[in-house]
């Protein structure tokens, strides 16, 4: 059980970490300098964890197993949290910010789930789903 306990907690922890940083971050700065700086931390942890974590010493010969897939979600990390600093720069509250972001996206992937990797609907993810799209509705109600 604690092996598939620990990661979501890592995740929820570091989530909302991120998103409290994301709402404070200064309007006056260009938001790729500040992702600059964020990337910049990213990089000396990563390679810190890596030296730590890795019986293998040399980072230039593990890198070179990353696939296309590495590359993207680099690119796609930057735009994520760049997404997220515009969200926040246009007044979305903390809130709810979010929280509509992930139920858009977790009905995308359960669609993209179905079409690309042929996993099945239950009819509990299909009240899900609904539940999602009632409560887009509802959060965005003034």
């Amino acid at each position: 059980m604690w092996h598939m306990l620990w990661p979501v907690l890592i995740v929820v922890c570091a989530n909302t970490i991120y998103h409290t940083c994301a709402k404070f971050t200064p309007h006056q700065i260009n938001p790729f300098a500040s992702l600059s700086v964020t990337y910049l931390i990213a990089l000396v942890l990563s390679l810190i964890l890596f030296y730590c974590s890795s019986s293998e010493k040399s980072i230039l010969q593990e890198a070179g197993k990353a696939n296309w897939a590495s590359y993207i979600l680099g690119a796609s990390i930057v735009f994520l949290e760049f997404g997220f600093l515009c969200v926040y720069r246009a007044g979305w509250p903390t809130s709810s910010a979010s929280l509509v972001c992930n139920m858009i996206v977790s009905c995308l992937l359960l669609v993209i789930g179905v079409l690309a990797y042929k996993e099945v609907i239950s009819p509990k993810q299909m009240a899900g789903i609904a539940a999602c799209i009632a409560g887009l509705f509802l959060i965005n109600q003034k």
